[in-house]
C-alpha cells in the first residue's frame, strides 16, 4: 500500500503541504521578567496571513497538571466492571441528548450545550515531562532548544507582533507557570507569561508587581515619579534604543500598577452573587479573573489548576475533593462567557498532559490508584468557533485505546490556531537560524489525523 501523499497530478507532497491545503534601562530592569527583552521577526514573518477568518480573539486554557482520569470524568464506562470503575459507577445525562458525563460533574452536565468533548486524544507518552511538552507546545521532544508553548505563540502573533496595545501582557498565567514547557522556549523572555502569583480567593489578591501587601497607591505613585526621571537620562543620551524602549516599558508598568490593569484583578468590582456562583475557592476565582482578562482583551490566559491530579494513590479521595471545584468553576465560566457574549470569541480548552490508567491499582501502597496514561484521554473544548454539544471520537469499552477518530495534540492545537487566525505553518524566529514552524507535522515521531473540522465553524 502506498502511503505517500500526492496531489491531483500524482506528484508527491509533504505532510506540511497537505495540512496547509486542508483549510484554505531602569524600568526595563524592574520589569524584565514580566515584559521581556527586545527583538523582532523579519518583516515578512511578523504578521503571517491567517488561513481562515479568525473567530477567536482570546483563549482560556485550563491545565490539569498530573493528568485527570478520563474514565471518571468525561468518558465514563459504567459497564467496565469494578476493577476499572472503582468507586464511581454513576453517570449523568446532560442537557444534550446522548451525552453523559461522570456523577462528579452535575453542574457541567447542565452546560453540555456550551462545549464539546474529545474522547480520543492520544500521544501514547506516559512521562510527565514528555507528555507536558507535547500538550503545551504541539511539538515532539528531541530538539536541543525547547519550542514555545501555545500561549507564547499567541503572545507573538496575537500580541506584540500584531500591534497589541493592551495594558496587560498578552499572555497571563494564574498563578504560576508549572514546568518549563508552559513558557516561551527559544522565543525568549519577551513572550514569557506574566505570572500573577497570589491567590484570587484571598481577601486581597496580591498580584506580582501590581498589587502588593503594604504598598499603598501613594507609594506606587512615588515610584512612578522616580521612573519619570528616566526622561532626563533619555534626553542626555538621544538615540539610545534601550532607553527609548524603556519609556514604553515604564508607561506599560504604570498602567499595569495604577491604571486599568490593576482593576482587572480587583474582584471586589464583581457582584458577590457572581463570585459565589464561581465558588469561593482558588480555582473558581481564577476562572472569574480569566473572564475579566479576556474581557479586557488579553489574547491568552492559562489557569494551572491549583491542585495536582497525579493520583497514583488514593485516587478516589482526591477526585471527590477536587472535581466539585472544577465542576463549579468551569460551569460558571462557560455560563458567564455565554451570558456576556464572550464565548463566541473565546476558546476554552481543558485537559492535562495525559489521562489515568483505566484499570485501578488496588494493591498497597496505592490503595486504589490510577497510573499515567497517554494511550487515550479526553479534552473539553468550547467557544471561539468550536461547535458545542458534540462528541469527537471514542475510546473502547474500558477506555484503554482509541476506538474511533484519533486526535493528536498537533490536530487540537492546529485547530485552535486556525480559529484564532494563526497559520500553523508560519515560521518562528529561531536563535540558531534553523527552520522552525508554529507546528510541524514532519517532526520525527509526529502523528496527525487532521484538524477538528467536524466541530469547527469554518
Amino acid at each position: 500500500m502506498n502511503n505517500k501523499l500526492q496531489n491531483v497530478n500524482g506528484v508527491p507532497i509533504s505532510r506540511r503541504e497537505a495540512m496547509r491545503r486542508g483549510i484554505t534601562g531602569t524600568a526595563g530592569l524592574l520589569l524584565a521578567d514580566k515584559f521581556g527583552g527586545f527583538g523582532a521577526l523579519a518583516a515578512e514573518e511578523q504578521k503571517p496571513k491567517p488561513v481562515i477568518k479568525a473567530k477567536a480573539k482570546s483563549v482560556i486554557q485550563i491545565f490539569l497538571w498530573g493528568g485527570m482520569s478520563h474514565n471518571d470524568t468525561w468518558d465514563p464506562k459504567p459497564k467496565s466492571g469494578y476493577e476499572y470503575l472503582g468507586d464511581f459507577r454513576g453517570v449523568l445525562d446532560t442537557n444534550v441528548p446522548g451525552i453523559q458525563v461522570s456523577e462528579l460533574f452535575p453542574q457541567l452536565a447542565k452546560q453540555a450545550d456550551k462545549y464539546s468533548i474529545i474522547r480520543s486524544m492520544t500521544h501514547r507518552n506516559n512521562g510527565h515531562e514528555t507528555a507536558a511538552y507535547i500538550m503545551q507546545t504541539g511539538h515532539m521532544p528531541g530538539e536541543r532548544l525547547a519550542y514555545p508553548s501555545v500561549g507564547a505563540v499567541f503572545a507573538m502573533f496575537k500580541g506584540y507582533n500584531a500591534g497589541y496595545k493592551g495594558v496587560l501582557p498578552p499572555y497571563v498565567v494564574m498563578t504560576q507557570p508549572q514546568g518549563r514547557f508552559s513558557e516561551a522556549g527559544f522565543l525568549g523572555a519577551k513572550y514569557k507569561p506574566f505570572a500573577t502569583g497570589g491567590d484570587p480567593n484571598a481577601a486581597r489578591f496580591e498580584v506580582e508587581g501590581v498589587v502588593a501587601r503594604g504598598i499603598t497607591d501613594d507609594r506606587q505613585k512615588a515610584r512612578r515619579e522616580f521612573l519619570g526621571k528616566m526622561n532626563t537620562m533619555r534626553n542626555a543620551m538621544p538615540g539610545n534604543p534601550q532607553l527609548a524602549e524603556s519609556k514604553s516599558t515604564e508607561e506599560s508598568a504604570y498602567n499595569l500598577i495604577l491604571g486599568k490593569g490593576k482593576e482587572v484583578f480587583d474582584l471586589s468590582l464583581e457582584k458577590p452573587e457572581l463570585r459565589d456562583k464561581y465558588g469561593r475557592h482558588t480555582f473558581g476565582q481564577e476562572c472569574l479573573v480569566a473572564r475579566r482578562l479576556v474581557e479586557s482583551g488579553v489574547p491568552y490566559v492559562t489557569i494551572n489548576y491549583p491542585g495536582g491530579w497525579d493520583t497514583h494513590s488514593n485516587h478516589f479521595l482526591t477526585m471527590r475533593r477536587q472535581c466539585p471545584q472544577l465542576d463549579q468553576g468551569l460551569a460558571a465560566l462557560l455560563q458567564d462567557l455565554h451570558d456576556t457574549g464572550l464565548l463566541e470569541t473565546t476558546v476554552v480548552w481543558c485537559c492535562g498532559e495525559f489521562g489515568r490508567g483505566p484499570k485501578v491499582d488496588w494493591q498497597p501502597p496505592w490503595n486504589g490508584g490510577r497510573n499515567h496514561y497517554g494511550n487515550v484521554f479526553s479534552v473539553l473544548v468550547a467557544g471561539g468557533g468550536f461547535k458545542s454539544g458534540c462528541i469527537v471520537g471514542s475510546s473502547d469499552e474500558k477506555g484503554e485505546e482509541v476506538k474511533e477518530r484519533p486526535v493528536y495534540p498537533i490536530d487540537l492545537m492546529g485547530s485552535i490556531y486556525l480559529l484564532a487566525g494563526i497559520d500553523p505553518n508560519a515560521k518562528l524566529p529561531h536563535p540558531e537560524g534553523l527552520d522552525a514552524f508554529v507546528l510541524n507535522p514532519e517532526e520525527k515521531g509526529q502523528k496527525t489525523a487532521g484538524y477538528l473540522t467536524e466541530i469547527m465553524n469554518i
